[in-house]
């Protein structure tokens, strides 16, 4: 691909995942005016909103991924890597704003994200098992409450940098270990 079609299909992408969220009735030409594409381009590779829908989601998820690799759970001390993940995962929550209820109903989407939910779901009891979280808490406590956090900290006006260092505080020291 050229790279202004690279560019211009980064533009609908993230332009697409920010309007769908707040108005998700933003039709493919709105779309397209506001990333600054002709509607034919977006058409051109995308037949319908479904289509687009799916590559956003496909966007999201391949950021997400290129977070947990980065974060390097397995071999990066946990505090470290926590930080890596929540700073990563501030800016793809950031910079793909989709809605999540609709992700999660498609199958192949649906197996991607539970791999991903299991590698983090390994990392946080590595993080239990070296002591760095506490084991008194109910199975699966310390995932939800990541997520919430992860969600309230993405919504903040902070650098990605600064609000992970808080929700990292934030975590470790209300269900750190003692």
């Amino acid at each position: 691909m050229r790279a202004d079609a690279t560019r211009n299909l980064e533009a609908v992408l993230t332009t697409g995942a920010r309007m769908l969220a707040h108005d998700p009735s933003a039709s493919i030409s709105a779309i397209a005016a506001e990333a600054g594409v002709d509607r034919r381009t977006v058409y051109r590779r995308f037949a319908s909103r479904e289509e687009l829908l799916a590559a956003i989601y496909d966007s999201r998820l391949n950021a997400v991924e290129q977070v947990v690799r980065a974060a390097r759970f397995s071999e990066t001390a946990v505090p470290v890597a926590l930080h890596r993940y929540v700073e990563g995962i501030i800016e793809v929550n950031r910079a793909w704003p989709v809605e999540l209820t609709r992700m999660r109903a498609e199958p192949a989407i649906q197996d991607r994200r539970n791999r991903l939910s299991a590698e983090v779901d390994t990392f946080l009891q590595r993080a239990t098992d070296e002591g760095f979280l506490r084991a008194d808490v109910p199975d699966g406590w310390a995932g939800r409450l990541l997520i919430q956090l992860l969600h309230l900290a993405s919504q903040e006006d902070m650098d990605a940098p600064r609000a992970a260092d808080l929700l990292v505080e934030t975590f470790l020291s209300g269900i750190g270990a003692r």
